[in-house]
């Protein structure tokens, strides 16, 4: 439960509530509440193609320049040759407010007050008495019927009365109120960078309040003399997909309220408490709970760096399963940098997908955190960029298979954007792709894995393609590339050919397609052929000051900011395993260096990042503190959503799965249980994660050491269990429970 003594002032107090596709920001007001809304296919602009027409030709001619050293000469080229037209995509856009006004409504009486979301039966609730009357409001948002409903009730009957309207930022749009006590908003999405709007949306918002008066103006309702009353908001625009913009958010919005106005709101609540339910209690943990957890959620924010708080980081565990389950089902969109809540029609980085490294974090627990249905929006937007993909590797590089940068939006762009130094960065797509084997290695579909191998092969086809000999090592090398977003100091901006990040993410691409052709018995030739080019790659290497070198050459001591927020260089740490402290100790060190050389404070995400980094070097006090500061009022907002500052969802995600690095790390066939337990949680359990190999882990722990340990492999096979430096093979049986106590892991 979050709760709090007082209604929002800001948005970043207002509490979300959300079914994947659309969302809401509650506010909890008294004499007005404001329900901020969004739909998740609202976007700027329409179709297009963002292809440079010059780019092609102008490629040789900036690798050449990168490969001499003249690095700005080579980023002047690319600005105006390589990049994108336009140069910006597409923004997620708010489609508006509901306001809610409660005319003659007094203060409420002292200690009266309290929101809350309650994120296991995914409701909120405002509750307070004001002139002697109880007031309750509840907001949830139901997947099943696709709807936002609200239940306002009074205690003393016929003393409920409001004014309903909406506010609505989009610059072309109309509200008016329709038979049956409808408010109805029409519009089209904005124009953006050149783009013209090409999506037609809808609002409609309906009144049912048996007893009371209800009464229309042009653009809003009230109602008078009620004592309980239902409000059914449905949103919708004419996205189909990227490429078709024909449907009919009329017929969609008509359906959906005609069908919620034949149920009670208990029955609209119960069926998404229980739809939610089925996935957020497939886990539970407890890090043990002291007094400090009875204050209300703004206080333990506010008080976390200095209070002994176990429960926050449990509570914000749970938040951020939340939150993915709000802003990701089967069907939606993924989530994006805002999950699904945005405020703004020009939010920060236009709320997009950032794929090197904020879209990635956002499924980051997805899987070992029991939700891989919220994975499946993720893998429709890989599956529609490796078609707009292949478009961009013919026309920019003339290559086979597909690309994306490190953007893309509702329409699927996948050039790049921004700037050279940001965004000339062709390994988005490919990073993505890991997300695509993790879904099978998880859980071992091999009927899935042949709808996605297609996918991951055409991602190497392009590197294939499109990777080139370095004249002085012979390494095969990307090329243009960068280390996002980071400047190397060799220049004024970030280009390079051959960082690190890129080498590690191939090694990890042509791996899993590998292991893949495997799985499906198909194409040995084509995995011989990128065998060969993984053993051209350059290899993870140690620097002159003992860290892992960011790129080809050791640059990282003369980079212009060595406490950079990206830690790009390890990912082979985290989120692969390329880097570990058994299999590579050396360049586990230097890992190590690298992040003792960057610090622990950064930005919202980037200090996520750096939990699970420093939990797979199974420091798990080093990775607490970082937690602690990341729970704290610099990096959390009183909502709990994660301060990039301003808000960026990726570090509510990054934080859950850091939690769950420092309890359970899952490589390859080996099963590390407590790899990384913090003394500040010396007594806990979590139980219902999964690792790979179709298994699920329940753990419990009493003084900093195993209690008890529960596997089940769902399709059986053999696995490594490992507590501390205790490790024992276990061939498991398809569906039977083992069962291994204490730190020794005896059989039970």
């Amino acid at each position: 439960m979050l709760w709090y003594r007082h209604p929002a002032k800001e948005w970043t107090e207002a509490l979300p509530v959300g079914n994947g596709r659309i969302g809401a920001m509650v506010f909890g007001g008294i004499a007005e509440e404001r329900l901020q809304l969004n739909e998740d296919t609202l976007w700027g602009g329409g179709p297009y193609h963002p292809v440079n027409p010059e780019a092609k030709a102008a490629l040789p001619q900036v690798q050449r320049l990168i490969f001499e050293g003249r690095y700005d000469e080579a980023q002047a080229i690319a600005k105006e040759k390589l990049m994108a037209v336009p140069v910006r995509q597409m923004s997620y856009q708010v489609l508006g407010n509901l306001r809610v006004s409660f005319p003659g409504l007094g203060e409420p009486t002292e200690n009266s007050y309290r929101r809350q979301l309650d994120i296991d039966a995914a409701c909120h609730t405002t509750r307070f008495t004001a002139d002697g009357v109880d007031y309750e409001r509840r907001v949830v948002a139901s997947p099943a019927d696709q709807v936002i409903a609200v239940q306002l009730k009074a205690s003393r009957p016929g003393t409920l009365a409001f004014d309903l309207r909406l506010e609505v930022p989009q610059t072309r749009h109309d509200v008016r109120t329709l038979p049956g006590n409808v408010l109805l908003l029409e519009g089209e999405n904005n124009a953006q960078h050149g783009i013209s709007g090409a999506l037609k949306f809808q609002g409609r918002v309906k009144v049912i309040a048996r007893g009371a008066k209800i009464s229309a103006a042009a653009d809003s309702l009230s109602v008078r003399g009620g004592t309980e009353a239902v409000i059914l908001i449905a949103m919708a625009t004419s996205y189909r997909n990227y490429a078709d913009v024909s449907a009919d958010p009329d017929a969609i919005t008509s359906a959906q309220i005609a069908a919620a106005s034949r149920k009670s709101f208990r029955a609209i609540a119960d069926k998404a408490a229980e739809d939610h339910r089925a996935i957020y209690r497939r886990v539970s943990i407890d890090l043990g709970r002291n007094a400090e957890a009875d204050k209300s959620t703004d206080e333990r924010i506010r008080q976390s760096e200095t209070a002994d708080d176990p429960a926050l980081a449990a509570l914000y565990f749970r938040y951020g399963r939340y939150l993915l389950i709000a802003s990701s089902r089967p069907g939606s969109q993924p989530a994006n940098l805002q999950g699904i809540w945005n405020d703004s029609v020009n939010p920060p980085w236009g709320s997009k997908y950032t794929i090197n490294i904020n879209t990635q974090m956002n499924y980051w627990p997805a899987e070992p955190a029991a939700m891989p249905e919220m994975v499946e929006p993720l893998i429709a937007l890989v599956r529609d960029i490796a078609q707009t993909g292949a478009r961009m590797a013919r026309d920019m590089y003339g290559a086979r298979g597909w690309v994306c940068h490190h953007n893309t939006d509702l329409w699927r762009a996948t050039g790049p954007i921004d700037g050279p130094q940001f965004g000339l960065w062709p390994m988005g797509g490919a990073w993505l792709c890991l997300h695509l084997w993790d879904r099978y290695d998880y859980g071992r579909d091999a009927q899935y894995l042949a709808t996605v191998y297609p996918i991951l092969k055409g991602a190497c086809e392009f590197f294939l393609d499109t990777l080139v000999r370095d004249p002085k090592t012979s390494w095969m090398v990307t090329n243009p590339s960068l280390s996002p977003e980071n400047n190397h100091g060799h220049g004024e901006g970030s280009l390079c050919a051959g960082p690190t990040m890129d080498m590690q993410i191939l090694r990890a691409l042509f791996t899993a397609t590998a292991q893949a052709a495997s799985v499906l018995k198909t194409d040995a030739s084509f995995v011989a052929e990128i065998a060969t080019m993984k053993g051209k790659l350059i290899p993870n290497r140690v620097g002159a000051e003992g860290q892992l070198m960011e790129w080809k050459d050791d640059w990282d001591a003369s980079a212009k900011d060595l406490h950079h927020r990206h830690v790009s260089h390890l990912f082979g740490l985290f989120p692969d395993a390329q880097i570990n402290l058994d299999d590579t100790p050396d360049l586990a060190a230097a890992a190590r260096k690298s992040l003792e050389i960057r610090g622990d404070k950064a930005t919202g995400w980037a200090t996520a990042w750096r939990i699970n980094l420093w939990a797979r070097l199974r420091d798990g006090d080093h990775a607490h503190s970082i937690l602690r500061f990341l729970l704290g009022p610099e990096r959390t907002y009183p909502n709990m959503f994660d301060a990039h500052p301003p808000f960026q969802i990726d570090g509510n995600f990054g934080g859950t799965s850091g939690v769950i690095e420092m309890l359970l790390q899952s490589i390859g066939t080996n099963i590390h249980l407590l790899p990384a337990l913090p003394s500040a949680w010396p007594t806990g359990s979590i139980r219902g994660l999964r690792a790979r190999g179709a298994c699920m882990v329940d753990l419990s722990w009493k003084g900093g050491a195993l209690a008890q340990a529960r596997v089940v492999s769902t399709i059986g096979g053999s696995h490594e269990i490992r507590c501390g430096d205790v490790r024992r093979t276990i061939n498991f049986q398809p569906g039977k429970a083992v069962l291994l106590t204490g730190p020794e892991l005896r059989s039970a």
